[in-house]
């Protein structure tokens, strides 16, 4: 089974990582420039490494030349265990 994300990214950032803005979307930071799939490459290689899995793993199925990507990822894990691989923690509601 399969799961798909959505990822926005911030290519030529200066830095690689992961966090979540303010509305909860995952956003992405990458050192590669959005141009000849360089930063699609990064976005691929930094996720099949956190998920520890093969990069032939990860496809961009939405977004190839758009800030906003929709992945899948063909791994059996959870939305909630896609983001505890990559060391992001969600905001608990409060009732």
């Amino acid at each position: 089974m399969a799961l798909i994300v959505e990822i926005k990214v911030v290519p030529s950032s200066g830095r690689s990582g992961f966090v979540l803005d303010k509305s909860g979307m995952i956003k992405c930071f990458l050192k590669s420039p959005a141009q000849d799939g360089k930063a699609n490459r990064e976005l691929i290689k930094l996720v099949s490494h956190g998920l520890n899995i093969p990069q032939k793993n990860v496809y961009i199925v939405h977004g190839l030349t758009n800030r906003k990507k929709r992945l899948k990822i063909d791994k059996d894990m959870t939305e909630d265990e896609f983001f505890v691989c990559l060391g992001l923690v969600r905001q608990q509601k409060l009732i």
